[in-house]
């Protein structure tokens, strides 16, 4: 039979209180995502996306219903925008694993993408139907400008999601495989 120790220590420790620096540290921010190439291009789809809608909606966008797609998408895709930036910023990547990131961050910018592809089509096809009203017609054609500009963004952070799901594996099912 197995010789149990003679004085055994029955005593627990109460947990601390989390105090507000636990709380501080458990939110850390992740000040090195802001200066990578992802990083920058999400800061700069959020001010150029909020210029886009910010110029259509500064004008008598209700004459054609095609502005109505430019703001539903611009703003859309600002606001998840800056949602995903926040989370990035926060490493909930690093908190929540189980979640593909590579993979939602590449269908994200895709379809951000071709979303804004196509309100950038539909903004610059329709200015020309202002050029009596110099003023709606100037803060179209500039919604359009910012709306491509904003397009190759996307663009650009697809290609690099690309990147990084490629060179993450890309298929669950070979990383979960045990060796």
């Amino acid at each position: 039979m197995a010789d149990f120790p003679g004085k055994v220590n029955t005593e627990t420790s109460s947990p601390q209180p989390p105090t507000s620096q636990n709380q501080f540290m458990s939110m850390s921010m992740d000040l090195y995502f802001m200066k990578t190439i992802p990083g920058i291009l999400l800061q700069v789809e959020i001010v150029l996306g909020l210029l886009v809608w910010a110029l259509v909606s500064s004008t008598a966008y209700g004459l054609l219903p095609a502005f109505g797609w430019v703001l539903f998408v611009s703003i859309t895709l600002w606001i998840l925008t800056i949602v995903l930036f926040v989370m990035l910023f926060f490493g909930m990547r690093q908190k929540l694993t189980s979640i593909p990131w590579p993979l939602v961050l590449l269908v994200f910018y895709g379809v951000a993408t071709v979303l804004y592809l196509t309100a950038f089509l539909a903004d610059a096809a329709s200015v020309p139907y202002f050029s009596n009203y110099p003023f709606h017609y100037y803060s179209l054609a500039a919604s359009a400008f910012f709306a491509i500009v904003v397009t190759l963004t996307y663009g650009a952070s697809t290609f690099f999601a690309f990147l990084d799901w490629k060179g993450d594996g890309g298929n669950a099912a070979t990383s979960t495989v045990p060796v």
